[in-house]
């Protein structure tokens, strides 16, 4: 039974000269290597995580530059670019990191800073 892509190619035959007994011939082994290439996950795109930095933290505009590169990563994803996707997928990862780390920090002030500017008013309110 024959399956797809398990076809083996046989050697040629040759015919034995005369005089000559199968038993005289060296007897010879030969292996052939089965590569099995494991199937990898997909490279990730991070489309939605860009898409929520896009609408939700778009500090310097690193949202809509990770949302661009996650957009070329799933091009090259459906191309069949393996490294081409994991290389836009890894810099819109890094964006969005980035942003974030950017955004939560800018929170952060803002809070603060109101936090004194509170602070001094009530201070200075009371007389």
């Amino acid at each position: 039974m024959k399956s797809l892509g398990m076809e083996q190619t046989l050697p040629p035959y040759e015919v034995l000269p005369t005089g000559m007994n199968m038993d005289e011939l060296p007897r010879t082994t030969t292996t052939t290597a089965v590569t099995v290439e494991e199937e990898q996950p997909p490279p990730r795109d991070h489309l939605v995580w860009s898409l929520f930095t896009t609408l939700y933290g778009n500090i310097c505009c690193l949202g809509f530059l990770a949302f661009f590169f996650s957009v070329k990563s799933r091009d090259r994803k459906v191309l069949g670019d393996r490294s081409g996707a994991l290389s836009y997928g890894s810099t819109a990862k890094c964006l969005n990191i980035t942003a974030l780390v950017l955004n939560i920090t800018a929170v952060v002030i803002v809070i603060i800073v109101l936090a004194v500017v509170f602070s001094a008013a009530s201070h200075y309110g009371r007389g």
